[in-house]
């Protein structure tokens, strides 16, 4: 049985909007799972630690088999794959990539390590933009409709790039 999933995307060293093009590609060969949309890529400022260079985000919508805490896994890798070392992180800071299950189906999942509905999705316009571009009926289990999220939310900041959007 297959999970109708969405996974956030965020980079902001190196050449972030390149990490983020080839971490959508990364999704697409995990076992089990299609990339079914992805979203344009957004220049975004900062958020939480602001002193920093801009993020480039993005969401791809998925359909996979795999369970959550293996698709978190697999996630988990990719971000490895492109240098990210979660154990030196600073809370907010600066990373090569950030890769956040954002929803795996209608489900609420809190185990540790892994929450779905993310915890702060309903919050953070950097998602709620992109994921209401390619679903927008989308629903936030315990919150409501995603895209009533996003028009409370201050987007002004957001500028979707009109080059390199991904393809699925």
């Amino acid at each position: 049985m297959s999970e109708r999933c969405f996974v956030g995307l965020g980079a902001n060293l190196g050449n972030a909007p390149e990490a983020v093009l080839a971490a959508i590609g990364a999704i697409g060969r995990l076992p089990a799972t299609a990339v079914l949309r992805a979203s344009s890529l957004y220049r975004t400022p900062a958020w939480g630690l602001t002193a920093q260079p801009d993020f480039i985000n993005a969401v791809v919508m998925l359909d996979t088999a795999r369970e959550p805490l293996a698709l978190l896994e697999d996630l988990l890798a990719i971000e490895r794959d492109a240098g990210r070392d979660r154990s030196s992180a600073t809370r907010w800071g600066p990373r090569a990539l950030d890769l956040d299950l954002l929803l795996y189906g209608d489900h609420t999942i809190d185990v540790p390590g892994l929450h779905v509905p993310h915890p702060h999705l309903h919050e953070r316009a950097f998602v709620l933009v992109p994921l209401v571009e390619i679903a927008p009926d989308a629903h936030i289990p315990g919150v409501g409709p995603a895209r009533d999220c996003a028009a409370a939310m201050e987007s002004a900041g957001m500028q979707a790039l009109t080059y390199g959007a991904p393809s699925a």
